[in-house]
């Protein structure tokens, strides 16, 4: 039965009683008269009185006729003398009552006893489910969350931005709604499905719809949840969990972050855990004795496949895993088409212009954006979400709040101006640079002073070595500025030099792109001490080693070069956009065209 019932049950049971209490008080309440014992007497010598019984205290009655109130039974309280010869002389008809106080006696030790025993068991279940025991009975049931086929209204429909891994995800659903003429032909379908990819691509989501597809029950579990801290738990909570499945057949068991379950044996020798070990190796036999012909479909989901156990990847167990990347442009534009119906769009609203400002947002971040959005328009009093709020909601969700609280003095704020603006100008004047889409010396989040937002044009897959080469010349050019203007440098550009100098160690050491050191990787394995990573481990000689830092530092002081030679070229630039910033916060390429990409100016002139 399930528990709301229960509880339902138990609350018109106990409305029930309280009803049946409430009746009693009433009738005696309305039919019932209390006299004193000399007011019975006289009733007695009046002949009122037709009938009564005695019990230990009290002597209860009906009279011959109601009295003026209209009760006709009466209670008073016994006076222990003769009454036999005084009943007889008036004709009344008596009879003695033994009243038994066993029930009495016995509830008077009962009732508390029970009142004391259900707190105790409330405070110790509530303690229990904090630290996740659930109980003695129930330590080894599984604490899957069970949604009914009623319950899952998620579809395909409510999923985009992922066609390829709705494609193949779509032949569990049509294996689930028909086991039998699926296998016509010999085929069975994989045991189990891997959904990998980066966190908030809607890996959860997809599992969801396809349940909701196929109409069938759907066990949610995630993989933290089978770990306790006594040996042997997860393990039975792994066999109750395929139990419960292979009963409500079909249906399909859905486990988030396989990783916390899965994770490699034996990888740090160091760190043991049996616990985790005995529940995977529970795992891998209930995978090993899974009968998909029965219509049950394990899916698991982890955004850290590399570090899964080999033996849950191997045939036969994971047989397929399903990539659920970030979405591309077409993508994000499909996804926004799916969450701008719960809000109030603007007709003249252009999506396609937000999906091309969110490369490399997720499914959950473009989510937060529409809202975010529709946020800023309510706070706005706007009859509508638009493009403008589309764009401040990207600045909040990638340069954080607005910090105007934040009072910087002149010179910090003329600094900052310059700063920004030499990244501004050293991206307009290279070629295949995102263009400069807003730059701004307003404080946000912990510890930007400005920022200069870039608007990329399309989805990029590969990078050349001139691209990065000129990103990093970007990144410089704010420390440029500041190196021309003030003839000194200062703390803003540590993120700027932090970025630049990753860029230029990967294409070093990962990337094969300095001619020195030839064709190879410098980068090893990642190493971890107790859960911790150690970072990559360089397997070179010290000499080598050397040659990589003298090649990250050349790289890194040639693209400080190029951004300030290209600074002193548009010198005058530099000058009036910083002063032009100063004035008013924020530019976009309308305000200062000399920010506009190089490639549109070269077009406006040849046209000129």
């Amino acid at each position: 039965m399930d528990k709301k019932q229960q509880i339902n049950i138990w609350y018109a049971a106990g409305a029930f009683f309280l009803l049946l209490l409430f009746q009693s008080w009433w009738v005696s309440y309305k039919t019932i008269e209390t006299i004193p014992y000399s007011q019975f007497e006289q009733y007695l010598k009046d002949r009122k009185i037709e009938e009564i019984a005695i019990k230990e205290n009290t002597i209860e009655g009906k009279f011959r006729e109601p009295l003026e109130g209209g009760k006709q039974y009466f209670i008073t309280t016994r006076v222990d003398i003769p009454l036999a010869e005084q009943l007889q002389q008036y004709d009344v008809k008596f009879t003695g009552v033994i009243q038994s106080t066993f029930v009495r006696d016995l509830l008077s030790w009962i009732v508390p006893m029970l009142l004391l025993f259900g707190l105790w068991m409330f405070f110790i279940r509530r303690i229990a489910e904090k630290q996740g025991l659930g109980g003695m009975m129930t330590v080894g049931k599984s604490k899957a969350k069970v949604y009914v086929e009623t319950g899952i209204e998620t579809t395909f429909d409510d999923v985009a931005g992922v066609d390829e891994a709705k494609r193949e995800l779509q032949e569990v659903v049509d294996f689930l709604r028909d086991p039998q003429s699926y296998g016509r032909l010999g085929a069975r379908i994989p045991k189990g499905i891997l959904l990998v990819g980066p966190p908030g691509t809607g890996k959860t989501l997809l599992a969801r719809a396809v349940a909701g597809e196929a109409n069938v029950t759907f066990f949610s579990i995630s993989g933290s949840e089978f770990v306790e801290m006594f040996v042997g738990v997860g393990a039975a909570r792994v066999r109750d969990l395929f139990e419960q499945a292979r009963k409500a057949a079909p249906a399909i068991i859905f486990i988030d972050e396989l990783d916390a379950l899965g994770r490699a044996r034996g990888a740090n020798p160091i760190q043991t855990n049996d616990e985790k070990e005995q529940t995977l190796n529970q795992l891998l036999t209930e995978l090993d004795g899974f009968d998909t012909s029965t219509g049950t479909i394990l899916l698991a989901a982890t955004n850290r496949p590399e570090i899964l156990d080999q033996a849950l990847l191997r045939a036969g167990r994971f047989d397929r895993q399903v990539l659920v990347d970030r979405p591309d442009r077409v993508g994000r534009r499909a996804i926004l088409d799916v969450h701008v119906k719960k809000i109030l769009l603007a007709p003249d609203t252009d999506l396609d212009q937000v999906a091309q400002m969110t490369a490399g947002f997720s499914g959950a971040d473009l989510a937060t954006l529409v809202n975010e959005a529709a946020l800023l328009a309510t706070r706005k009093n706007a009859r509508a979400v638009d493009l403008s709020h589309f764009t401040e909601a990207i600045e909040r969700v990638v340069a954080g709040l607005e910090k105007r609280s934040r009072v910087l003095s002149d010179k910090e704020r003329s600094t900052v101006a310059f700063h920004e603006m030499g990244h501004a100008l050293v991206a307009a004047n290279l070629e295949g640079v995102d263009p400069v889409h807003k730059v701004s010396i307003i404080p946000r989040g912990i510890g930007a002073l400005g920022y200069t937002m870039q608007r990329p044009t399309e989805d990029r897959f590969l990078l050349s070595t001139r691209d990065l080469e000129h990103r990093m010349a970007v990144l410089m050019g704010g420390r440029a500025a500041e190196d021309i203007v003030f003839d000194e440098i200062s703390t803003g550009a540590s993120d700027d030099l932090q970025r630049v100098t990753e860029i230029a160690r990967e294409m070093v050491a990962r990337y094969g792109m300095d001619a020195e050191l030839g064709n190879r990787v410098y980068s090893g394995p990642r190493q971890s001490f107790l859960g911790q990573s150690l970072g990559d481990e360089n397997a070179v000689s010290e000499e080598t080693a050397r040659e990589i830092d003298l090649a990250v530092r050349t790289r890194v002081e040639a693209a400080f070069a190029r951004a300030k030679e290209i600074l002193v070229e548009h010198r005058a630039d530099l000058d009036a956009g910083a002063k032009m910033l100063l004035e008013r916060e924020t530019l976009t390429e309308a305000d200062f065209p000399a920010i506009r990409p190089i490639s549109e100016r070269k077009e406006v002139e040849a046209a000129q």
